[in-house]
């Protein structure tokens, strides 16, 4: 790019270029390096390339069985585009060294380009440390931050602010009192934000009589507010239902989202930037799954996309943009082995994807190229 041409000009064009171009641009000049590494050239970026075709992050374990018989697992993650040609475009991924050193990590969530991993001690400790690393797919670079004082009534999401674009860890402990009539909760939550690097009180509190099941966690985080799976006593008849807590990142506000009339909640996953809940409806006598979209952020509307079923000896991993499941279905002969595969939900039509692992070990998340943490410091660990 010739440097007759206007600053401003030269920096209209590199919001338009990928990612990957402008990673190797950093090294042409100190100015183009200082631009492209700012905080407010980074969030331009984002704005021009949000709505761009998305990626689907695929990690699972794969056996390495040694000469003397012992059986190791190791982490692999591939990129999909997701897109017109989809799956065409499918390619390893280079993992950074704090993502490696991760023992069973799980997804807690994607926004703006970044994947949240939570690796947590296995037990029942108290007070334990915990990690979080949070991972630009894109510019392959994590920082990891330590989760202090976690306990086996702790729940963890991650998020990014849609405002700041600043990235966020919210950690919410709680302890359950049983009296002689009613069922309380008290709770503590703290959030993270990543450009102060300190744990603080959250400002908003957890509404009252809410239960979260901590040993299988469901969250999703979408256009930068933050849902888990929880039970709530919010009828009238002073029984606990099936309900969804969501915190918005911005204002770090909890609400309470009611899900369809009828619904016995199975899970919750996102479709593009909108929540997506399935389960069965309340009469059903077979395993058809009934799926719906949030279609309103504010009001929780939801409406109903389609009815699947339900495959015997498959798990359901997510949404592709088209609306198509993402699901790991257990490969013939081999009971410890699974295939990830799409799954049509009119015509019940299933297509492998050619990725094979250790059964159980799948997880699918989708993501966007971005710079975010393109600023902060190699290999930063926040205490």
């Amino acid at each position: 790019m010739s440097h007759s041409i206007p600053l401003e000009i030269q920096l209209e064009i590199m919001k338009q270029l990928p990612v990957k171009s402008l990673i190797q641009f950093r090294s042409v000049s100190k100015t183009w390096k200082s631009i492209i590494d700012s905080s407010d050239f980074i969030n331009k970026h984002y704005k021009v390339h949000h709505t761009k075709p998305q990626h689907l992050l695929v990690m699972y374990e794969d056996t390495l069985v040694r000469f003397s018989g012992q059986v190791d697992y190791k982490q692999k993650c591939v990129s999909i585009v997701d897109d017109h040609s989809f799956p065409k475009h499918k390619v390893s991924l280079k993992v950074p060294l704090l993502v490696k050193k991760l023992e069973c990590p799980r997804v807690i969530g994607t926004s703006h380009g970044l994947v949240g991993l939570y690796s947590g001690t296995p037990g029942d400790g108290i007070c334990r440390t915990d990690v979080v690393v949070i991972w630009n797919v894109s510019i392959r670079k994590a920082v990891a931050v330590f989760v202090p004082n976690v306990s086996i009534k702790t729940v963890i999401g991650f998020g990014v602010c849609r405002e700041t674009k600043d990235p966020k860890i919210v950690k919410i402990t709680y302890v359950v009192h049983t009296g002689i009539e009613n069922l309380t909760c008290n709770s503590e939550v703290e959030v993270f934000t990543l450009s102060t690097g300190v744990w603080r009180r959250s400002y908003g509190g957890l509404p009252p009589h809410i239960l979260f099941n901590c040993d299988i966690m469901n969250e999703v985080v979408t256009d930068g507010v933050i849902y888990w799976v929880a039970f709530g006593k919010i009828t009238t008849n002073g029984n606990f239902t099936d309900v969804i807590i969501s915190f918005d990142m911005t204002s770090e506000e909890f609400r309470v989202v009611t899900l369809p009339h009828g619904l016995k909640l199975v899970g919750i996953s996102k479709l593009g930037e909108s929540l997506v809940v399935y389960g069965q409806d309340e009469c059903a006598v077979n395993l058809d799954y009934d799926v719906w979209v949030m279609c309103d952020g504010v009001s929780k509307l939801f409406t109903k996309l389609f009815t699947f079923t339900h495959i015997k000896g498959t798990s359901e991993l997510g949404f592709r943009m088209s609306g198509k499941l993402i699901i790991e279905t257990q490969e013939q002969g081999d009971d410890d082995r699974g295939q990830l595969a799409i799954y049509e939900p009119y015509s019940k039509h299933v297509d492998n994807l050619g990725i094979d692992g250790s059964l159980d070990s799948f997880a699918v998340c989708d993501y966007m190229e971005t710079l975010l943490l393109l600023d902060q410091k190699d290999l930063m660990v926040y205490k």
